[in-house]
């Protein structure tokens, strides 16, 4: 395939990222239309990528109706917005990058994947994990033997304070029945990328994870439900004020300030803390997803895993150790230290992860992961895909017998 020409379903800060790659690397790819209700936000990409008047759109389903005009679409919707358009564009035989999680139930997962399959069309979602130089490097270090038989794995996600604040409080992803749990929403990233690491099924699960501190009886004496209106914002951690215009303060004005406000200004930015979600109180909002979970997890060849997702921390790489029968190593998403038994020697090895742009965010995998899918536009190659539909269902299933296991206290059988 030639050049293929790529379709935008949801231009937010992840589809008008990923279609930033096409702009960057104009070879692989051409952005030739968008459907998204936000009048700013379809402008934004629409002027960036000069898409014709004619594939402009306020909402999926009028695209689906008109004979398909591109080769591939990137949906980027909110989570509970995927199943439809998955379905209909593989039907229309579109190839899909589809933005995580895959769908917030199992049924949709699985009509997902039975749909892209009959279509035989090209299928991947965007756990960009799996694609960092980073993952790639550690993947290499770990089949070489080097750490003797992959035992277990120690791994946290410290999703920062400020962080769960701005997604999982007072944002798209803080209540359950709006969007998903925690551990799908953000943390399938982290089940799939054990997945990814271990090479071998999961056969059990047990988790414990609480909102333990976002609560309206947490909330301090004397606080208001809005931040610019609070008598003590000044000695919150929390506060939206601190938070955005700090950022702003120092020239950030894309994620997450631009989540706030297509057009980023001083003025701007307050009126959306005065009047709009983002300035809500942390402790005044109608988020329940926990702010704390611990997952555990038997695989197949005896081999075990844990993962703890905690909001209390500084924003920062996540942080894994690697436990084999002949070494040891221990990472921050850049760097991997390995510790070997038999010399009683430490070697360091530097990945070199990459910027904090767009194309660069998630470590590289941002950049890496397009990078797979238009190649496999370009060979027509599925393999190129590292998350496909099958290994994208099992971590899915994985993250949802978790939540089964949270919520009813018991160990889930796979």
């Amino acid at each position: 395939m030639h050049n293929p020409k790529i379709l935008i379903i949801g231009a937010g800060s992840r589809g008008s990222g990923y279609a930033t790659y096409f702009r960057e690397v104009p070879n692989r790819g051409q952005v030739v239309g968008v459907a998204e209700p936000r009048d700013a936000y379809r402008t934004r990409l629409v002027d960036a990528h000069n898409i014709p008047a004619d594939n402009v759109f306020t909402n999926w389903q009028d695209v689906a109706v008109r004979p398909k005009f591109a080769d591939a679409v990137i949906i980027a919707t909110q989570d509970q917005m995927h199943t439809e358009p998955a379905i209909a564009f593989a039907k229309l035989g579109y190839h899909v990058l589809l933005e995580k999680p895959m769908a917030p139930t199992p049924e949709e997962c699985r009509a997902i994947v039975d749909a892209v399959k009959a279509a035989g069309v090209l299928f991947g979602v965007c756990h960009v994990m799996r694609y960092t130089r980073f993952t790639q490097k550690l993947k290499a270090v770990v089949e070489s033997g080097v750490i003797g038989d992959l035992v277990s794995i120690q791994h946290l996600e410290p999703v920062g304070f400020w962080h769960q604040a701005h997604s999982f409080v007072r944002g798209n992803w803080g209540n359950e029945a709006a969007s998903g749990p925690m551990l799908l929403t953000k943390s399938c990233h982290d089940i799939d990328w054990l997945s990814y690491m271990m090479g071998v099924p999961c056969e059990a699960v047990s988790s414990f994870g609480t909102l333990k501190h976002f609560r309206k009886d947490q909330q301090p004496q004397g606080a208001s439900d809005r931040c610019l209106d609070c008598a003590v914002e000044a000695d919150c951690p929390y506060s939206a004020k601190r938070i955005y215009m700090t950022a702003l303060d120092r020239g950030h004005t894309g994620w997450p300030v631009d989540v706030l406000t297509p057009h980023v200004s001083r003025e701007s930015v307050l009126e959306a803390l005065r009047t709009g979600p983002y300035g809500r109180c942390v402790y005044a909002c109608d988020n329940d997803v926990v702010d704390n979970q611990v997952v555990n997890l038997q695989f197949a060849g005896a081999r075990t895993a844990s993962f703890t997702m905690t909001a209390f921390t500084q924003m920062r790489n996540r942080e894994t150790r690697l436990f084999g029968t002949r070494g040891e190593l221990v990472c921050d998403g850049r760097f991997i230290h390995h510790y070997n038994f038999m010399t009683d020697s430490t070697e360091t090895i530097d990945t070199e992860a990459g910027d904090a742009s767009i194309l660069g965010g998630h470590g590289g995998g941002d950049y890496w992961l397009m990078h797979h899918f238009s190649q496999a536009l370009l060979d027509e190659d599925q393999s190129q895909i590292l998350s496909g539909p099958d290994e994208t269902l099992e971590s899915h299933l994985m993250v949802f017998a978790a939540e089964q296991a949270r919520k009813e206290n018991r160990v889930v059988k796979l």
